[in-house]
């Protein structure tokens, strides 16, 4: 079996920008501090998606979402203009990552708008980049597909075709799609000024996917469903290769019915431009592991007829042979082996007891088994060993291991094409990179050197194969823990959590190799704006866990949980005539509130601000201040606290200072009076 690649697969020029600059403004926001978020997800490509968000480059579905000061990412499908302007108008920062071929298609129907034409676009009217472009031109764009061409001038009531029309095409369509279109509109007698703005990474991708469909008998398509040029990728081999599968990670790939496909001679593989390239690598990686798996089933069915030419040839090096010893001497012992040459074991290749001869232990007629070790010695003879023999033993114990899916240890000794050698004391093993790590590892100089703990996946004494997976270990370690975890708590437990990611509902809190969420409400007692405001990344906090749901392996967890609630112990805290230091946390027509601890706030009405009138709390007070206020009330039923700060003021002086210009002013008055 063979695994053909088509030639132009995997992320596109456009899209593969878009990423860099993503991550490259992801990499200056940490050091800088700024939000950074992308208008949609980025690509259509999940992984993708979580792997920048991870990053720091969040995704919004909408431009509310985005908070002023951020710097917002335009996706490589583009967007129309006024989310440009909105933008502008609200202080975000745009980092256009738009298509170049995008951008053109933007400038075409500008400028024919402009001129008075009609326009026409060729393509799916839901996918972003033509709501982009329809963001360009009028409302009055027609946005179609071969299939509605009829539905445009059939039936009552339909609108006449405009005599001339500039048409441009979706940068993924397929180039058929765009020709028999305008064939159509010319057939209507409509004038076609034709813009051919397919992109030619997609001709080409489309080009060596049907190049590829057709020399395969099976078809893999990588990608998103919801990625348009992966599903027209997905048609073309589809049309070319009936046995065609679209795939969208490594899982989809092993649910397909390897057993129906290993049937075939040849596999084609063509991805769409979201998919990674590390994706594509682990598919064909796992393919070739597939195939290693077939070609041994192949290779043991002929092991019936090597049997019988075994008599018209020789033994190959490290085969295990059975013979019938013809002579024994001190030196060597002489094996008939069924085939035209005899076998020579000398006697350092065999066990003795000390001052123990060969003629001892060994007589002509017995049966001996031993390993080849040379096909041809000095004589001409087979040389044979039965000290590597013991080495059978070592491979019983790797067939036990494989019979009893137990674990054994390895040393991995170097990298070779498509994994690494491993060695199990005398037995040399195969590690595939998919079975390396339960994360896909494209760079295996880390493992060389290191003794693992692996199951043994695949046995072959007779051929000196052993193939393992530590890969294996480590999902059932993986699901033993999770196993364990869920069973040790319980909702109403306080756990030890580590901090690992923001996002603007909260946090995520690592609790024992299980993610839970802790939602920016259960922070604090009192209002936050954002998580960062009291914690850090990879700072332990104690949590609470508020629910959980092992179907779907949610948790929530609370933190202001672990703290009494500010009006539990109130009373034994605050008494009416306290006076509190506190800070203004909001300014309204009536008062200020007055934040005396997170969770607890008191008003001070506008009359208690100051013994003066005062016409409004911002000419007093400004958010942030920290003031000193008396506690007049406090009524735990219906948990409000009332405060005075004017009741903290000395009375006299701040008559006197109210007072101060008037009498001042009476001074003047008086003034020329006296001097006459």
């Amino acid at each position: 079996m063979e695994i053909r690649r088509a030639e132009n697969a995997g992320f596109c020029f456009g899209v593969s920008r878009a990423v860099d600059m993503a991550r490259q403004a992801a990499k200056e926001s940490r050091a800088s501090g700024r939000r950074v978020m992308t208008l949609g997800p980025l690509i259509h490509n999940e992984m993708v998606v979580e792997d920048l968000r991870k990053d720091g480059a969040e995704p919004a579905e909408t431009l509310e979402e985005v908070p002023e000061g951020t710097l917002l990412i335009i996706r490589s499908h583009g967007v129309g203009k006024a989310v440009y302007e909105k933008a502008q108008s609200r202080g975000i920062e745009i980092l256009d990552a738009t298509c170049p071929f995008v951008k053109k298609i933007h400038e075409i129907v500008r400028e024919a708008e402009e001129k008075g034409k009609s326009i026409v676009i060729v393509g799916d009217r839901e996918h972003p980049e033509v709501k982009g472009i329809m963001g360009w031109c009028s409302s009055s764009a027609m946005v179609i597909n071969p299939s509605e061409l009829e539905e445009l001038t059939s039936g009552p009531g339909k609108d006449p075709l405009p005599e001339e029309v500039t048409m441009v095409a979706q940068t993924t369509a397929r180039r058929e799609t765009l020709q028999a279109a305008a064939k159509w509109f010319e057939e209507q007698g409509v004038r076609v000024e034709l813009r051919d703005t397919i992109c030619g990474a997609t001709k080409s991708r489309q080009d060596s996917c049907r190049e590829t469909a057709c020399s395969s008998d099976v078809m893999l398509v990588i990608g998103s469903r919801t990625s348009s040029n992966t599903k027209k990728l997905f048609e073309i081999a589809k049309e070319e290769c009936p046995r065609t599968f679209l795939i969208e990670t490594i899982q989809e790939l092993r649910d397909l019915p390897l057993n129906e496909i290993k049937k075939f001679d040849t596999i084609g593989v063509a991805a769409g431009a979201s998919a990674p390239e590390c994706i594509i690598k682990e598919v064909i990686a796992t393919m070739s592991e597939f195939i290693t798996e077939n070609n041994q089933e192949q290779n043991e069915m002929l092991a019936y007829m090597e049997d019988i030419e075994k008599s018209l040839r020789l033994p190959g090096r490290g085969e295990i042979v059975t013979g019938e010893i013809i002579s024994v001497s001190d030196k060597e012992i002489v094996v008939n082996l069924g085939c035209k040459k005899d076998g020579i074991i000398p006697k350092d290749e065999v066990s003795l007891e000390p001052d123990q001869k060969l003629t001892d232990v060994f007589k002509a007629g017995d049966e001996i088994e031993a390993k080849v070790l040379k096909t041809k010695d000095d004589d001409g003879n087979i040389l044979l060993s039965k000290k590597k023999l013991e080495v059978n033993e070592h491979w019983n114990e790797v067939n036990e291991a494989y019979e009893n899916k137990t674990e054994v240890e390895v040393k991995v000794t170097n990298k070779v094409k498509g994994g690494v050698i491993a060695v199990y004391k005398e037995v040399s093993g195969f590690i595939p990179l998919s079975q390396l790590s339960d994360k896909f590892t494209e760079n295996v100089d880390e493992f060389i050197g290191q003794t693992l703990t692996v199951k043994v996946i695949q046995t072959n004494p007779k051929r000196n194969r052993a193939v393992f997976s530590h890969r294996a270990v480590l999902m059932e370690e993986k699901a033993k823990k999770t196993e364990e975890f869920w069973n040790s708590i319980e909702v109403g437990d306080v756990v030890d959590g580590v901090v690992k990611r923001f996002t603007d509902y909260g946090a995520f809190v690592d609790i024992g190799g299980v993610d839970g969420l802790l939602h920016i409400s259960e922070i604090s007692w009192g209002k936050i704006k954002k998580p960062q405001d009291v914690l850090e990344l990879e700072q332990h906090i104690k949590v609470k866990i508020l629910s959980m749901n092992r179907e779907k392996g949610k948790i929530s967890l609370g933190l202001k949980q672990t703290t009494p609630e500010p009006w539990e112990n109130i009373e034994s805290k605050y008494q009416v005539g306290d006076v509190i230091e506190g800070k203004v946390v909001q300014l309204k027509e009536y008062g200020a509130f007055i934040e005396i601890e997170p969770g607890l706030d008191g008003l001070v009405h506008i009359s208690e601000i100051a013994f003066k009138r005062v016409q409004s709390p911002a000419n007093e007070l400004e958010i942030g201040q920290i003031v000193n206020a008396k506690i007049l009330d406090i009524d735990t039923e219906k948990r409000r606290i009332s405060l005075s700060i004017k009741e903290t003021l000395d009375r006299d002086a701040e008559k006197a200072e109210t007072a101060a210009p008037e009498e001042a002013e009476a001074v003047e008055e008086e003034a020329p009076a006296e001097e006459e």
